[in-house]
């Protein structure tokens, strides 16, 4: 199975916009992270998890000229502020349509549906996101295309909900800040765990550096890879080598391969 990065930045990318600090100034393309998603492939399957405002530029980095589903973490925009532009996908074969899945909980679903209303409209203009909405139970497994999908659940604040997922071997959280161990428990065994690292400091609605690594020497995978970096985690070229044994700083476009 292979995972890509296709993004690894916050909400507001780096560099922020207007911001003069050495990361944003940095030359070093692994310094300059888009919103943050990633890409799954599992033999003939591919998975996006989250379609932010990123997504475009995205999708063309990779090449892609399909894809099989993308499965949201949660409702705020960075997550699913590019999901117009699944009508590329949709209509690449044109006259055969693509409609591609949207996995996700109630809450996320119901924002789509609102965001994007001209897609599920009852008289829809020509050329609009063809999307099929498909909610889960954050308690219940799913299978997409006959890849079983676990969901990891928890807390981006007191306000909102996130969920992560199990695949196989990989286990992907992003915008965590608090997860019970009932759902650690599910992560239990993988081999690689990608999981949300914003700043050094502690943050009131996202793992902080040292509440990521807390997590990861919990749940003890082989690898694991920090995501989800504002320009307050510092320059990559400083961070990458103070992290513990077999903790990796994520960086866009980083392909790795995930044992299953």
């Amino acid at each position: 199975m292979k995972l890509t990065f296709l993004g690894t930045g916050t909400s507001q990318g780096v560099p922020v916009i207007g911001c003069r600090c050495p990361v944003c100034r940095s030359s070093d393309p692994r310094d300059r992270r888009l919103r943050t998603a990633a890409m799954v492939e599992a033999g003939e399957v591919r998975l996006v998890i989250d379609a932010g405002p990123d997504f475009r530029y995205q999708m063309l980095r990779t090449g892609v000229r399909h894809i099989d589903a993308i499965l949201l973490t949660h409702e705020h925009k960075d997550h699913i502020g590019g999901l117009d532009d699944v009508r590329a996908f949709n209509f690449v074969d044109y006259p055969v349509i693509h409609r591609i899945d949207i996995y996700g909980t109630e809450r996320t679903l119901k924002a789509v549906r609102r965001d994007f209303s001209y897609a599920f409209a009852a008289e829809k203009y020509r050329g609009v996101p063809e999307l099929e909405l498909r909610e889960i139970d954050p308690q219940s497994p799913f299978r997409v295309k006959g890849i079983e999908v676990i969901p990891v659940s928890g807390r981006h604040s007191s306000r909102f909900e996130v969920t992560g997922y199990r695949i196989g071997g990989l286990g992907y959280l992003t915008d965590f800040k608090t997860i019970g161990p009932e759902e650690v428990a599910k992560l239990r065994g993988v081999d690689t765990l990608v999981v949300n690292a914003l700043r050094q400091a502690p943050h009131d609605s996202h793992f902080s550096l040292g509440e990521a690594l807390e997590l990861i020497r919990e749940v003890r995978p082989r690898a694991a890879y920090l995501t989800h970096q504002s320009h307050d985690m510092g320059l990559y070229a400083d961070l990458e080598p103070r992290l513990p044994e077999g903790v990796r700083s994520a960086y866009d476009t980083l392909q790795i391969q995930v044992k299953e």
